[in-house]
């Protein structure tokens, strides 16, 4: 059987850095090449990043991609990698009108393209296109009608994007029918809690109906709320794993692998789904047998709680590092949420980058301020301390403030000094608000939901108490000092707006709560079956209210890491002005 060694380039990409993403393909293809792959892939759009959005309705930026891939294939040839073939994702434009999608010619396409000799020798675009959760391609796209095939050494390798496999039909089964010995499909599909199952059951079952060995390349890195895990898989014919790379890592996973030679008589014509087989020669004999180097290593997938806390520290990583920000700001109260906030910063950017302010009013306990110190301490983090009591107190003065609005003004010094601080000093203020707070408007305008990222906004408040400990257990396990004071972690969670004040009295047990939200935000689930799941009814009627009027809340708080299924952002987009109230 043939033989043929594959380089899997699992990298980050910025969104709109076309020079420096196209800079990243050329090192990742340089590593390739020295190891003697051939074949170089890399993800999912990675010369413009992803997801693009309404760039992709510029034609000054499509034409930008095209042009930076030909740039790109040039550029490769040039510093000796011409005999390389290198698979790329970018944006591209449809060359006909597409009637039956209202759209015209020009229309956008999310592409792939093979770089070879300085030339592109093959583009083709998605055929399945998502329209679920944060995707919106069949707002921007208009999808590929081929079935593209590319012989290298000897080898049909059948191309495919993302969606074409987590979609029936399509790309899979037509690769079987092109009788390709190895399809390939380049992904940016994020990341969300317990993915990682999904895909690999999902990788198995297509590389069995498409009859081959299947390589599923996934992105890695942030882009605003998205994070992306990599987590690449190459999966034999029979559905044996064969190589797995690790989370959250840019990573060049290179494999030799043996394959079915090419046909002399492959099926040409169009095939499942209507798709036109498209083949493109480039080698079409084997290499002379060679003594395989590479086997495929098998990374062990991350626990629950670990590949969550990855996916916080990479997602706020990313957001920092890609918007040009050097260091972090965050009010520091000793409760558990900023603390595990600062501890997810100072894992992505260093401690000596995170700056905290503990900002303590009259009606601040002393284990607060205590439990802060101890934080900085054991993180090595940055602390101040600047009292609002006087400022508070000049604002009583001049106002006549009581109630919820004298609870409210202190949230709102806070918020004003963080900025104030952001403004002068250059640091990004990060919000602490978890989803539980956000669900039920639990928060402060323009006090507490000031910042410019929320790191824990995906994460309920159950899951910000796991993942503390689990913080500080990991810390414990390898000799270092855990980074969370263990009174931040078991005192009773508090906004201290008031003496003796705490969350539950205005909420319901947070376990309890957090069950009711995961049915109605995350499942959209309806009250009757709330309560038909064995919640009390008047506590989901009251629940439900709360999320429905906060609305306008949470379109006010900054973005944050998506970690679930149904973050508040584009995967769950309710109008503000509604009529509409659950009823039982």
């Amino acid at each position: 059987m043939p033989q043929l060694r594959i380089a899997l380039n699992q990298i980050d990409a910025r969104v709109g850095d076309l020079g420096g993403n196209a800079e990243a393909v050329v090192r990742w293809a340089r590593h390739s090449a020295e190891r003697g792959a051939h074949l170089a892939v890399f993800p999912e759009m990675v010369l413009t990043g992803y997801p693009v959005e309404d760039l992709a309705l510029r034609s000054s930026f499509v034409e930008a991609s095209r042009a930076a891939l030909h740039g790109l294939a040039a550029r490769l040839a040039d510093e000796g990698m011409g005999e390389l073939p290198v698979l790329v994702g970018y944006l591209d434009r449809s060359e006909v009108a597409r009637p039956v999608y209202g759209r015209p010619a020009g229309a956008p396409r999310n592409a792939g393209a093979v770089l070879y000799r300085g030339e592109v020798v093959l583009t083709f675009a998605k055929h399945h296109l998502p329209n679920y959760g944060v995707f919106d391609e069949f707002r921007y796209f208009v999808p590929g009608d081929t079935m593209p095939v590319v012989r290298v050494h000897g080898v049909d390798v059948a191309l495919a994007i993302c969606e074409d496999l987590w979609q029936d039909g399509g790309r899979v089964p037509a690769a079987r029918s092109a009788r390709a010995g190895l399809l390939v499909s380049i992904n940016a599909s994020p990341y969300e809690r317990n993915k990682d199952d999904t895909r690999l059951e999902l990788v198995r079952r297509r590389a069995r109906e498409a009859g081959c060995t299947t390589a599923y390349l996934a992105m890695t890195g942030g882009q605003d709320e998205l994070v992306f895990d990599g987590d690449s898989l190459v999966v034999g014919a029979d559905g044996q794993v064969l190589a797995r790379t690790p989370q959250f890592t840019e990573w060049c996973e290179v494999l030799d692998l043996e394959l079915p030679a090419a046909l002399a008589d492959a099926p040409e014509g169009v095939v499942d789904d209507g798709l036109r087989i498209e083949r493109v020669v480039l080698t079409p004999e084997p290499l002379p047998p060679y003594e395989p180097v590479y086997a495929g290593a098998l990374a062990e997938p991350l626990d629950d709680d670990a590949e969550v806390y990855g996916a916080l520290v990479a997602g706020l990583r990313a957001y920092v590092v890609k918007n040009g920000f050097r260091s972090v700001l965050i009010g520091l109260s000793g409760g558990i949420d900023s603390a595990l906030v600062a501890a997810l910063a100072c894992d992505a950017v260093g401690p000596e980058n995170v700056y905290g302010v503990a900002m303590p009013s009259k009606y601040s306990s002393e284990h607060s301020l205590g439990d802060a110190a101890e934080l900085a301490r054991r993180t090595g983090l940055n602390l101040r301390t600047v009292p609002i009591a006087p400022m508070f107190d000049a604002y009583m003065g001049a106002t006549e403030l009581s109630g919820l609005a004298e609870e409210n003004l202190q949230s709102r010094l806070r918020g004003t000094l963080l900025m104030a601080l952001s403004n002068q000093e250059g640091h990004i203020v990060l919000a602490p608000g978890n989803k539980s707070e956000l669900a039920v408007g639990y928060s402060t305008l323009y006090g507490d939901s000031v910042g410019a990222y929320g790191p824990i906004k995906d994460v309920y408040k159950t899951s910000v108490f796991q993942l503390a400990r689990w913080r500080n257990r990991f810390a414990s396990e390898r000799g270092e000092v855990p980074p969370i004071p263990e009174n931040s972690i078991s005192k009773p969670p508090s906004a201290e707006l008031r003496p003796g004040q705490v969350d539950t009295d205005s909420l319901p047990d947070y376990p309890v709560l957090d069950a009711i939200l995961e049915l109605y935000v995350d499942r959209d689930r309806g009250a009757d079956a709330i309560v038909s799941a064995g919640f009390e009814k008047d506590l989901v009627t009251r629940t439900l209210r709360m999320v429905d009027t906060a609305e306008y809340k949470r379109r006010q708080y900054p973005p944050g890491t998506k970690i679930s299924a149904k973050g508040f952002g584009k995967d769950r987009r309710l109008p503000i002005t509604n009529g509409w109230r659950e009823s039982l």
